[in-house]
């Protein structure tokens, strides 16, 4: 039985309307080449059929190694043209980690971008007994050329291929962390992306057909895999970009007018941006502070949907002619939607934007609701909220106040995980978020609290802090440790000694003196920079602890941090210790 909602429909559509210009733009170095509709179709239909040949057929897993580029696209359709379940990995994951779910999907094949991703797999390929096909992007080229061959042997193969795909079919896992454990395997049915993209027929203005989007989300992440998903739906161009530190230089080249992305960019923006104003002195400096106040003037007024007055009206135009349009022309010129995902947004960051004519749209979501659940958009804004629900979404709390989520897009559940399934949904249809949340009387949703002690960088990145913790305890010099990095830039953590241990390796090394000066010697740090070292030797670098420091004293049951399991209480942990926690993000 077959449904339009598949993922393979989604693209066959697209192709068959026939758009002019460029689906993709591509970058050869300085130069950014386009890629027509009609030829993504033919590279599409060619893999497809390649992968017929090759044995590839419905409900096999097959994973994608690789960056942000056209290849990583083209191939996402094709395996769905097939049937085929896509297995994302992100490109800087770690051998093991790319082996783990590899196996756990049980998938027969991977295209890696090239050798150096290929050596992860063949460095672990003894552990990987289901897996046939091992291809990097060189090989597309004869794939595509097999399948061309296997297409004109085999006319009608691929269109029997479509037509024996179901709505309810798995079209991907996409792999999340657990607050404890190995990542869970997130399964999205054809039909919860088709609906997810079709959203975007509810809100106008948001994207349209005529936009260029600057796509360096990584496409094993939710977020960027519905906008390369929408992409094809409504028809507007992308432009990969493989590498996210060359954004800024992108967004003057390409002059995008939608940019998906973390908050980290944003921040990154926003720093640049404050640093180059307060380079400025005497006038300039001064027109400058003007602009900006005019600019927060306007757009107080126009987040409480007031008029502006007339003067401030002409004011606002002299600013933007003398200052704010220049800020906008670091960032393109033509930016329109600016969306953040993947982590909270301060709030200040969104002020500071919108001063200067740039509306970040700020939304909220979770893989297992297929990627997002609310979000601003320009007829409708709220700073400091993720905004409402989308069309077709329903929401409520909780009586914990933990935010809960029923629509279309929900997942299938976890991959060989019954019960962590059973936990997340339930019997009433209700997704449970693992977040407090706070709704306000105009439906805005404001996220207060995680529920879960998932880390969430600024940089959107997913990191489960016990595991981390777990192998800083294995060392017999640790007591305690508590990985810290919400919102932040990259996890860090604190680290307690334990006592009896620290004092026996002191003596080895004739130094003296309690647990608290102990924690102060250079010695005793660079021990303990050698136990980080080794606990982040088989982490992928997102994962990676890059500062810590070593508290003077234990965490104890007295000062209400730690249960009476032995579990640790981070929030009152984190007030403890909140000054060490900033130092760890100074500089």
């Amino acid at each position: 039985m077959s449904s339009n909602r598949t993922i393979a429909r989604l693209w066959r559509d697209a192709v068959a309307r026939g758009r002019p210009g460029a689906a993709y733009l591509v970058a050869h170095g300085d130069h950014w080449h386009a890629v027509t509709w009609d030829e993504a179709a033919e590279r599409v239909r060619h893999m497809a059929n390649g992968l017929l040949a090759r044995g590839v057929h419905k409900g096999d897993a097959f994973a994608i190694l690789a960056r942000t580029t056209l290849e990583w696209s083209l191939f996402d359709f094709a395996l769905a043209q097939v049937g085929a379940v896509g297995a994302p990995i992100y490109a800087n994951s770690s051998p093991r980690d790319a082996a783990y779910i590899l196996d756990h999907s049980e998938s027969i094949g991977v295209l890696c971008e090239d050798q150096a991703q290929r050596a992860k797999v063949e460095e672990e390929r003894a552990s990987l007994p289901r897996l046939r096909h091992l291809l990097t992007f060189d090989d597309l080229p004869a794939l595509e050329a097999e399948g061309a061959v296997y297409e004109a042997e085999h006319p009608g193969a691929l269109d029997e291929a479509v037509a024996a795909i179901d709505e309810d079919d798995l079209f991907t896992f996409i792999y999340t962390s657990g607050t404890t454990g190995p990542p869970k395997g997130c399964m999205i049915r054809h039909r919860n992306y088709y609906a997810m993209a079709s959203v975007i027929d509810h809100l106008p203005m948001y994207v349209r057909d005529d936009d260029l989007m600057l796509l360096y989300l990584p496409l094993a992440h939710n977020f960027g895999r519905l906008m390369h998903l929408t992409g094809a739906y409504v028809g507007y161009t992308i432009a990969f970009l493989p590498d996210p530190l060359q954004v800024g230089v992108a967004l003057e080249q390409l002059h995008p007018t939608v940019l998906p992305s973390v908050p980290r960019v944003y921040e990154k923006i926003h720093t640049a941006v404050v640093s180059a104003l307060s380079e400025t002195s005497g006038a300039k400096r001064r027109l400058a502070a003007w602009s900006l106040a005019v600019g927060r003037r306007v757009s107080k007024l126009e987040e409480a949907h007031r008029a502006v007055p007339l003067g401030l009206r002409l004011r606002h135009g002299v600013a933007d002619r003398l200052v704010l349009r220049r800020i906008r022309q670091r960032l393109g010129g033509r930016l329109r939607t600016p969306i953040s995902g993947g982590a909270p947004l301060a709030r200040e960051i969104a002020e500071f934007f919108d001063s200067f004519g740039i509306r970040i749209l700020e939304g909220y979501g979770l893989t297992e609701c297929t990627t997002a659940a609310t979000t601003n958009t320009p007829e409708r804004w709220r700073f400091g909220t993720v905004g409402p629900a989308l069309p077709g979404f329903e929401l409520r709390l909780a009586e914990d106040g933990e935010l809960l989520i029923r629509s279309e897009t929900v997942f299938a559940g976890y991959f060989k995980d019954p019960e962590a399934t059973a936990a997340v949904l339930g019997d009433d249809g209700w997704l449970r978020s693992g977040d407090i949340a706070e709704i306000d009387a105009d439906g805005f949703v404001r996220i207060t609290d995680r529920k879960k002690d998932i880390i969430v960088t600024a940089g959107g990145k997913n990191i489960a802090p016990q595991n981390l913790e777990n192998d800083l305890k294995a060392s017999p010099f640790v007591s305690q440790a508590l990985v810290v990095g919400d919102r932040k830039p990259y996890p860090a953590a604190l680290i307690t000694l334990d006592e009896a241990e620290i004092a026996k390796w002191a003596r080895r090394q004739g130094i003296d003196g309690d647990v608290a000066s102990l924690a102060a010697d250079e010695r005793v740090r660079a021990l303990v920079q050698g136990i980080v070292d080794g606990v982040n030797r088989e982490r992928s670098r997102f994962e990676q602890i890059k500062r810590f420091t070593i508290l003077p004293r234990d965490f104890s049951m007295e000062r209400d941090e730690i249960t009476p399991t032995l579990k640790l209480k981070r929030r009152v942990v984190m007030q403890h210790f909140a000054a060490a926690v900033d130092e760890l993000y100074e500089g």
